[in-house]
């Protein structure tokens, strides 16, 4: 028995004369809309830019034109750590939860006055959870460590 050979309507538009493999699903079957899978992942690719940058202006008053711009003053990594890119999960918007407040709008929501930077995951949980006066404390354990003056009298004595 042989199987029908449905050429993706993308490739079709494009004027590609090669077939290209079939976009599957996990279980093996064609995925709807009749795209190869290189188109099928650029379309997908494309919705999830789009939805982002709906997302970015609907909870921080950003357009996606701002986020990438300030991704791109930031060279392109997070403000807090320089190691994340965001090529795996893009950049949070950081935001002042208190200034929201003063704004009168839901601190879940910022405003483009309440962004502070785009932070990978971890660097924002932090800044979240820890208080200035907590991260001065902890850039004083990296650069002045307490426990080495009181050790060190400890051993003096």
């Amino acid at each position: 028995m042989t199987t029908a050979v449905v050429i993706c309507k993308d490739c079709k538009a494009e004027g590609v004369t090669t077939v290209r493999k079939p976009a599957l699903d996990t279980h093996g079957n064609p995925r709807p809309g009749g795209r190869c899978v290189t188109h099928w992942r650029a379309t997908k690719k494309a919705r999830s830019v789009a939805a982002h940058g709906q997302r970015v202006e609907k909870n921080f008053g950003i357009t996606a034109e701002q986020y990438w711009t300030l991704y791109a003053m930031q060279g392109g990594r997070c403000f807090g750590c320089r190691r994340a890119t965001g090529a795996t999960k893009r950049l949070a918007v950081d935001h002042d939860h208190e200034l929201a407040k003063q704004h009168g709008h839901p601190i879940e929501q910022g405003c483009i006055r309440c962004c502070r930077a785009l932070l990978c995951g971890p660097c924002n949980a932090i800044i979240g959870r820890l208080g200035v006066e907590a991260l001065c404390r902890l850039i004083q354990v990296l650069t002045d460590p307490p426990a080495r003056k009181w050790l060190d009298l400890a051993l003096d004595q």
